[in-house]
């Protein structure tokens, strides 16, 4: 863990996640899409280069669109917009192509990139009574049943969700989540991978995060903690 002082784990009463790179490895998975993708090609050249530019495009409005905070129009409107605009197609060609590629052949593959010890987790944190949800950038519920995890979790946010409309680091999904199980974000830690976008959307509320895999710092002057794993986290909070 961070040398940072760690947060009050008896205070706790609930913990949010994270979902892409924290609940499971997304590099393992890019790499089985990538396989994936290449197959797709070597049949479909022109439909699969197609595929491959749509799905750049929308990743880089996604990340230009995390830069704005909330934007006044529909978040889950302008992502496809504009990425179907740059990637020279109409808006339902690119729905169809997020859907398949994005939402739901990764499914198939998510369960053998699920992080090491993240079931033992959830569940000892369920049988202590507390709160576990998650909050994400992308719908998780799909992702939570094809990693065995949903019957843990009670509470899903999407940074899509009219309620929240804007992509972390904006705070407003972790405090949508909060308000939804009325805790204050003092009493939820929130679990994530990247510094620049899970601790900063929790700094911003005050709210203590694990950075996983990565080394203790801060971010704004406020600290994160770090843990190796889920096993490691499990085994801090046991303590």
């Amino acid at each position: 863990m961070s040398t940072a002082p760690p947060p009050a784990w008896s205070s706790l009463r609930g913990f949010l996640f994270d979902v892409d790179g924290t609940l499971y490895d997304q590099q393992a998975l890019r790499l089985l899409m990538g396989l994936e993708w290449a197959r797709f090609a070597l049949g479909h050249a022109r439909p699969a280069l197609k595929v491959g530019r749509a799905i750049v495009a929308f990743r880089r409005v996604r990340e230009e669109l995390r830069a704005r905070g909330r934007p006044a129009a529909s978040l889950e409107e302008l992502q496809y917009t504009e990425a179907a605009r740059r990637a020279g197609m109409d808006e339902a060609r690119m729905r169809a192509v997020v859907d398949e590629w994005i939402f739901n052949r990764p499914l198939r593959h998510l369960r053998r990139c699920r992080r090491r010890g993240v079931d033992e987790l959830f569940g000892f944190l369920r049988e202590r009574g507390l709160a576990v949800g998650v909050v994400s950038d992308y719908p998780s519920r799909a992702k939570l049943l094809a990693l065995g995890l949903a019957e843990h979790v009670c509470l899903t946010v999407c940074a899509t969700d009219h309620e929240v409309n804007a992509f972390k680091p904006h705070p407003g999904g972790l405090a949508h989540a909060c308000r939804t199980l009325g805790l204050h974000p003092q009493a939820v830690l929130y679990v994530g991978d990247r510094p620049d976008v899970d601790a900063a959307g929790a700094a911003a509320l005050g709210m203590p995060c694990v950075i996983l895999g990565r080394r203790g710092g801060t971010v704004g002057g406020v600290p994160f903690f770090a843990s190796s794993s889920f096993h490691e986290l499990r085994s801090t909070l046991g303590g």
